[in-house]
């Protein structure tokens, strides 16, 4: 009889560590679940007001309304961001097929040569919902500090100078505000693998 009862009571506590593990595994995911970075929602990102494709004035309210890819960077770069906008924009298709809507986000830090109508083109090269974003000199380098992105003229040649730039991508939910960025190394299956984690914490 003692042994059927330790053999029940054994059943039992499997029963309870495997239902404890089910519901583990099917809670929510949170934030630090998904690989957030040591500085994820602290004092990056924040209020930015710029120029959007159609020349009008926009903030990041109007722009960051839900999972939302930014990245700074110029239309004139000739290697580096195109290799970086076109991860974003691989990654936010791999997210559309998972069912989450992720906006990309280019904001240029060459104001002077890419006009709200230049970086329409840019953007509409690499993705349809991909927004572009320009302003005056002030409202870049204001976003730019928010975000904690540095750049800076490469030389003096009046038009086809270079720029140097911060290459991160970051990644910003409407009520969160910043949680993580990318690298250039991050492949698009990771970026969206992380998005999607993050999508599904907030």
């Amino acid at each position: 009889m003692s042994k059927v009862i330790a053999i029940s009571a054994s059943l039992a506590a499997v029963a309870l560590v495997g239902g404890t593990f089910a519901i583990t595994q099917m809670r929510a995911p949170s934030l630090t679940d998904c690989g957030a970075t040591a500085v994820a929602g602290g004092s990056i990102g924040g209020p930015f007001e710029l120029i959007d494709e159609t020349g009008q004035t926009v903030t990041d309210k109007d722009i960051i309304t839900q999972p939302t890819l930014i990245y700074f960077g110029y239309t004139f770069c000739p290697d580096v961001c195109p290799l970086d906008v076109a991860r974003n924009a691989a990654a936010v298709d791999i997210l559309a097929e998972r069912g989450i809507n992720v906006t990309p986000v280019f904001i240029t830090i060459d104001p002077a040569r890419d006009t709200p109508e230049v970086v329409a083109d840019y953007t509409d090269n690499f993705h349809p919902n991909m927004i572009g974003l320009t302003g005056s000199d002030e409202q870049i380098a204001a976003a730019s500090k928010a975000y904690r992105t540095v750049y800076a003229k490469q030389d003096d040649d009046p038009e086809y100078y270079l720029m140097q730039h911060s290459t991160f991508s970051y990644l910003t939910m409407p009520d969160a505000g910043f949680v993580e960025f990318f690298r250039q190394v991050d492949s698009p299956e990771k970026v969206a693998d992380i998005v999607a984690c993050f999508a599904a914490a907030t």
